[in-house]
């Protein structure tokens, strides 16, 4: 091995003829096995350092009581889907820990005593079963929604089991489908003895990134294994699949399908009803469908679309009639709906059953706009109205039926409890209900800012102030981000953070950086692949710009991510090791020589690039966190943790990062949950622990 600049990485005569670290430049790559004996065990041996550490802070209980009172609450905004039987919500507190699927009425719903009915009790059925049961949500068969297939993950992972599920007896179907071995993919019903899915057939029908690239058509009472192919993908595309072109009366207009080409770019086809060919639709590969809306055939597109001499702009939604769409869907003429101004973008939408609403941003602040077709002489129009609802908001589309025009909105802040707003018959939104308040925040205030990063974009911030906040550059402030895969990071009511963090003392910061969605795909496209550093580069500069204002210096100034976030703490931290007290990095990426073999990396070549391409290899070596740890360096001591069922980035990442620190004789902390997802801790319980272990290592840290 050789350290040099670019830190810890084997010589490239020491690589295999990919480029990649194997067994011989790695010591670590055993713990990429994510529940081989010697990895437990190496794991055991680290959960048991760091909570001796942490849980013996007498802070520890408290902190975790306070997360977990509000993480049960029974006055928690109990938030529903709509259905034909009635509003749907998935509840879990104290004494459902796995959780309950259940039902109400508008009716009982819009009172102050909701009545509900137990549709499936989740802690029983994983009692029964003797299975660690995670609830992934339904696929019902439209209109009436009562045949379903019910998802559930073992432990936490992404991929599922799928059974049918019948919402009237409220029992799983006797004799009826099932897809009983854990995969990624899913399902759509065609008619109620027939499945689309797209899953995990056996040897060749898993993609690299090992998602499902063909889709079967099942009828009932055969098997699986018998049915027949109706689309198949490329084993080199991150996914492919078919899928039904419904609109909201569940009405099948036709079969589309796809090809995930990049994470960020898809090949869309038309299945001709008449002869079942598929036809190659001319969209860009970053545009697909968006829906049908008033007769219909509505598209997006994040970059700009020619089409017939005009010109549809990034982040534009564009319409086509829906028959002469179907008939001619390269041909018809299209039409712009919506495109967006100066540091807008939309965000989120729904169909309802006259309408369609679209949630934007507009520099950061949500808007909801409601659209509508109106015919005319000429043609008709698209005309849009801004719904009534707050501002200086974050605002989203909480629930919308299909079958009629009752929407719910949520509206929030940093500061605010959540609202729930509610509309019907296209009346103004009125308030349905709000969230108590879970942390004192009187005298507190939100600040908005800018940093100027390396190339001198100027990159938007939140503070959040603490009561009595000094410009003295001793106030402990959590710096949060994730700047990746056009996600944006949004002001919403902070909760557990108020009361575990703000009211102690501590400052909250919210960056909007580059590679998110702040500010369209345009925000997103201009910080990957060999762009990449851009993102890293604004969080850094974010962090030089409080402490250049004296909000706090680096010994006070903490940093916390999660996923891509979790990549981002770590380049911050290896890269500006002097600015930063202490780094929460969690469910990271870490490892970015060797992400396309861990977990699903393959699929997110479209973001990083691929390291078995020199090229692309040299923009990742210069900033991955694993291969950067040297010895010698004053690193914050970071702590580290991730999930063992986490089968998305994998505790491999987080794993080896903490094993490479060690090595080098650094401070550090590293804690794994053996159950729980991507998200962390199922139920409330495991929530609050890991809050609680975030806030005291914080304390430690930055306060202490």
């Amino acid at each position: 091995m050789t350290i040099g600049a670019v830190g810890w990485v084997a010589a490239d005569d020491q690589m295999d003829e990919s480029g990649v670290p194997g067994p011989d430049q790695d010591p670590y790559i055993w713990l990429e096995e994510a529940r081989s004996d010697d990895a437990l065990a190496w794991v055991e041996a680290e959960n048991k350092r760091t909570l001796s550490a942490l849980e013996a802070d007498p802070r520890f209980e408290s902190l975790k009581a306070e997360a977990l009172a509000i993480f049960d609450s029974e006055d928690r905004v109990p938030y529903v889907s709509f259905r034909p039987d009635g509003l749907y919500n998935f509840w879990q507190d104290k004494e459902n820990p796995k959780g309950l699927l259940r039902r109400t009425t508008i009716e009982s719903y819009t009172s102050d005593d909701i009545q509900w009915e137990t549709v499936l009790d989740v802690d029983a059925l994983a009692a029964e079963e003797g299975r660690e049961w995670v609830y992934k949500g339904s696929t019902c068969l439209p209109p009436d929604l009562i045949k379903c297939m019910i998802a559930l993950s073992d432990g936490g992972e992404d991929a599922t089991i799928m059974r049918e599920f019948d919402m009237s007896t409220k029992t799983f179907v006797e004799g009826g489908f099932e897809l009983p071995e854990k995969s990624q993919g899913g399902i759509q019903w065609v008619d109620e003895d027939t499945l689309m899915v797209g899953r995990d057939f056996g040897e060749g029908t898993l993609t690299a990134s090992e998602y499902p690239f063909t889709s079967r058509m099942w009828k009932r009472g055969t098997a699986l294994a018998e049915a027949p192919e109706i689309f198949r993908g490329e084993a080199e595309d991150v996914w492919a699949g078919a899928s039904l072109l419904r609109d909201n009366t569940g009405t099948v207009h036709g079969t589309t399908a796809f090809r995930g080409v990049s994470f960020h770019e898809s090949e869309y086809f038309w299945r001709d009803p008449e002869t079942g060919a598929w036809l190659k639709l001319d969209l860009p590969k970053k545009a697909s469908p968006y829906g049908i809306v008033d007769g219909h055939m509505l598209m997006s597109t994040d970059v700009d679309w020619e089409v017939d001499g005009q010109v549809f702009p990034a982040d534009s939604l564009i319409a086509a009639e829906l028959e002469a769409w179907k008939a001619d869907p390269n041909g018809a003429a299209k039409t712009l709906v919506w495109a967006p101004g100066e540091r807008q973008t939309k965000r989120g939408g729904a169909i309802t059953a006259g309408a369609l609403y679209v949630g934007l941003l507009d520099n950061v602040v949500g808007k909801m706009l409601k659209f509508n077709f109106v015919p005319g002489d000429k043609g008709g129009e698209w005309v849009s109205e801004e719904v009534a609802l707050p501002d200086n908001a974050t605002v989203g589309i909480a629930a919308a039926s299909d079958e009629s025009e009752q929407i719910m909105f949520t509206v929030t802040d940093f500061l605010n409890p959540t609202t729930l707003y509610y509309s019907e018959a296209g009346e103004a939104p009125r308030v349905l209900k709000t969230s108590p308040a879970r942390f004192d925040a009187t005298g507190m205030e939100v600040e908005q800012h800018e940093a100027t990063s390396a190339d001198g974009t100027q990159i938007p911030y939140f503070i959040v102030k603490p009561v009595g906040m000094k410009m003295n550059g001793e106030t402990a402030v959590l710096m949060s981000g994730y700047g990746g895969f056009q996600i944006p990071r949004l002001p919403a009511y902070l909760g557990s953070t108020g009361k575990m963090w703000l009211e102690r003392g501590g400052a909250y910061v919210l960056t909007n950086l580059r590679g998110g969605g702040e500010f369209g795909p345009g925000w997103h496209q201009t910080a990957i692949r060999e762009n990449k550093q851009r993102t890293w580069d604004d969080f850094i500069a974010v962090g030089d710009d409080l402490v250049k204002k004296g909000f706090t210096s680096p010994q006070h100034l903490g940093i916390q991510g999660g996923s891509q976030g979790g990549l981002l703490v770590g380049t911050a931290f290896t890269q500006r090791p002097d600015l930063f007290g202490a780094a929460i990095v969690a469910i990271p990426l870490f490892d970015m020589l060797r992400y396309h073999l861990i977990g699903r990396g393959a699929s997110w070549i479209g973001e990083y690039g691929d390291p078995r391409i020199p090229e692309q290899r040299a923009w990742i070596e210069g900033y991955s966190p694993y291969q950067k740890i040297v010895e010698g360096a004053d690193y914050p001591t970071p702590f580290l943790w991730a999930s063992t069922a986490d089968d998305r980035t994998h505790p491999a990442h987080a794993r080896k990062g903490a094993a490479r620190l060690a090595e080098q004789g650094h401070d550090y902390y590293y804690f794994e949950d053996t159950v729980g997802g991507h998200s962390g801790g199922v139920d409330n319980e495991q929530r609050a622990k890991i809050q609680a272990l975030q806030y005291v290592y914080l304390m430690q840290q930055l306060m202490d």
